[in-house]
């Protein structure tokens, strides 16, 4: 039977009763046959809300719009009385001549008041309880038959209304009693221990409504120049502990969700679903082998082909890049045979075995170093400092760098053991032990001497140091302003790669210096792992993570996207060019790859930060400036002491020349005196400037 909707359109208002008492209008969005109800809305607050309401509810309410077969009479009954005789009927009412009896039914405003009354006291009420003919004009009989039928009639109807109202009530009691089951039965299956299991429940329901299909080794690996992933590791004994929330899901082998919880005004709470696109997604179950499949085995094969081959981890410190690159960890020692480290070392010397390119009498070699506060070290020479310079040909060297050959995976394994023992590590808000430097593990393959391709693996610092940019510890804030500036020019120069600029900012920091051959050349491939943490606490981190990580990817999409950062206002943040000018380094190429750095990221560099950079910058460039420059006077110095020596001999004799004794004598203090003093200026402007770093540092 279809179902009788009255006079309810779509578009009209009509009133509803909420559920704490109010009544108010809302308009009609939709009419429901299946369950015989109608939709609503209203604007409250400033917010749209709507719900659905029975249709006797409706009726109860909105008498006006109720469908006319509900108030329409039995067959027997005659019909209601024309407008004419209605109007007849009024006319002695507004005179007052007729004195209304007791069981009179009131008028259609008070009908609440008469509820009560039932149908059979309308039809046994007494003669006697008419007023007296003589009192009454004189109406036809019809008239007052009419009037009769029409009081029978406003009780038989609001008779109905009482019993659809007690109909709904009962409904909404069934109803909130569901509820309540259904809450209770959410409350058991849920640890109200949990100090967030409410977003917990809201994640869940979230990913039930998913279709999981995740990454398997079945699955096509592809061809990519600039290959952006992502890695997600399972929540940690402390954070379990803690009780700490998963808010990572990888619903499929290319896609990451994050559940970042919010808050509104009204202090209600709600899940914020980001959603990331990568070329993969590796979940919590991944394994490093897996890992390493998809990623950096496609890049050997580069190296033997005359390429270079790129693969960093990047992450919030405890994310699981060392992890990842360096292999597990129990307790405080590491297996290093199931890192990317030692798989990539596997593979190089499985495929030196084949023939057509064991022909070639390949030679592997290994080096292993550290870029910590913009200075180099190598770990594989008790942390030896290195100096990082260009040649004739614009080619980078890091002058003392020791390349150990290796002749198999064990030979790897031990030159990695070595060097992580030596590694910088510090305490951050991330972990106790955070890595405060870069550690770049490369593998060399030469032919009769000459290089022939290169693997560089690199282990990057913490992201979270390169926030502690306004710390109050001087070394902490220059750690922090090196990790940002290089994780800027590492995204710069894979932009680079993969747009095929003629122009790669690789002096803008020395990560990138370090790495110049790796992002030049059509035979150039990367690969960023970007490790993220699941848990609650670590949101934000894990946010900017993905957001890095999009960004590189991102620039590679569309080569078409080819529109350029609109270049900052310099204006105000050249104030050290008289420091420039004394130290020589207005011209350097470093400052010039950084300010294009800085016009290239200016959403990201504001000009307060890129006035820190170049301070920091600078102050780097002075400091080995002023080592250089005391090194030189303390070799000179053993040279004045050697001619010192001398002459003081020469006075042992009994007729020595005084003249010359005294002249030259004179002509090595006038040296001493010359350089002691450009060395002390030079001292004092490095004191200035770091001065200036202070007063340049964001707040």
């Amino acid at each position: 039977m279809a179902v009788n909707f009255g006079k309810i359109v779509v578009g009209i208002y009509v009133e509803i009763k909420r559920s704490d008492g109010r009544i108010h209008q809302a308009m009609v969005t939709s009419l429901n046959e299946d369950n015989e109800s109608v939709t609503v809305e209203w604007i409250e607050n400033g917010d749209t809300k709507g719900k659905e309401i029975d249709l006797e509810c409706i009726f109860s309410l909105n008498p006006d719009v109720a469908p006319e077969e509900e108030i329409s009479l039995s067959p027997v009954t005659p019909p209601p009385p024309t407008p004419s005789s209605v109007k007849v009927n009024k006319i002695p009412k507004n005179r007052r001549t007729i004195a209304p009896g007791k069981a009179e039914v009131p008028s259609r405003d008070n009908r609440v008041g008469s509820t009560r009354v039932r149908p059979g006291q309308q039809q046994q009420q007494p003669e006697s309880a008419l007023p007296p003919p003589a009192q009454q004009p004189a109406q036809p009989i019809q008239t007052q038959t009419q009037q009769s039928q029409q009081q029978q009639q406003n009780a038989r109807r609001k008779s109905n209304c009482v019993k659809e109202v007690e109909k709904l009530q009962e409904k909404r009691e069934r109803r909130r009693l569901q509820q309540q089951e259904l809450r209770e039965k959410r409350a058991q299956e849920v640890d109200t221990t949990v100090p967030n299991y409410e977003i917990m429940q809201m994640i869940r329901d979230f990913r039930a409504s998913l279709d999981y299909r995740p990454l398997t080794t079945a699955d096509l690996i592809e061809e990519h120049r600039i290959c952006v992933c992502v890695r997600k590791r399972p929540l940690n004994k402390k954070e379990l502990t803690a009780k700490e929330l998963d808010v990572i899901t990888i619903p499929s082998k290319d896609v990451v969700m994050v559940h970042e919880p919010k808050q509104k005004v009204d202090l209600t709470r709600f899940l914020e679903n980001q959603t990331f696109r990568f070329d993969y997604a590796f979940d919590d179950s991944a394994t490093n082998e897996m890992v390493y499949r998809f990623t950096a085995r496609p890049l050997v094969e580069t190296i033997f082909e005359r390429g270079m081959a790129t693969c960093f981890a990047y992450g919030q410190t405890g994310s699981g890049k060392t992890h990842t690159m360096g292999g597990d960890f129990s307790g405080k020692n590491q297996d290093c045979s199931k890192g990317i480290y030692a798989l990539a070392a596997r593979d190089v010397f499985l495929m030196l075995k084949k023939p057509n390119y064991k022909k070639l009498e390949l030679q592997v070699y290994a080096t292993f170093f550290e870029i910590y506060s913009g200075k180099v070290f190598d770990l594989l020479n008790r942390k030896a400092k290195l100096r990082v310079l260009e040649d004739g040909k614009q080619q980078v060297q890091v002058v003392g760098l020791q390349e150990r050959e290796v002749k198999c995976t064990e030979d790897v394994l031990k030159l990695i053991e070595v060097g992580n023992s030596c590694r910088t590590s510090g305490q951050t808000s991330a972990n106790a032990h955070s890595s405060r430097s870069h550690a770049v593990f490369q593998i060399i393959l030469r032919r009769k001497g000459k290089m022939h391709g290169k693997f560089s693996l690199i282990d990057l610092a913490g992201n979270e140091r390169g926030a502690d940019t306004s710390s109050a510890d001087r070394q902490t804030r220059l750690e922090g302003a090196e990790i940002n500036k290089s994780l800027l020019a590492l995204k710069e120069c894979i932009r680079a790669l993969g747009r095929n600029k003629p122009h790669t900012p690789f002096r803008a920091s020395k990560l990138t210096q370090v790495l110049r051959d790796s992002f030049i050349g059509e035979n150039s491939r990367t690969c960023m792992i970007a490790t993220i943490s699941p848990g609650m606490a670590s949101c934000e981190n894990t946010l900017n993570t993905l957001r890095y990580a999009n960004r590189v990817k991102e620039l590679t999409v569309d080569p078409n996207a080819m529109a350029e950062g609109v270049r900052p206002n310099m204006n105000a943040i050249n104030q050290l060019d008289i420091m420039d000018e004394e130290w020589e380094l207005s011209n350097s190429p470093q400052r010039d790859d950084l300010k294009l750095l800085c016009e290239q990221n200016e959403e990201e560099v504001s000009p307060q930060l890129f006035t820190f950079h170049e301070a920091v910058s600078q102050l780097v460039e002075m400091e080995e400036q002023v080592l250089e420059y005391h090194r030189a006077v303390f070799e000179e110095s053993i040279r004045w002491l050697e001619d010192e020596k001398v002459l003081l001999k020469m006075t042992e004799e009994v007729d020595y020349d005084v003249d010359s004794y005294s002249s030259q004598l004179e002509q090595i203090l006038d040296q001493k005196i010359d350089i002691l003093i450009e060395l002390r200026d030079k001292v004092r402007s490095f004191r200035s400037a770091l001065q200036e770093e202070e007063q340049a540092r964001p707040e």
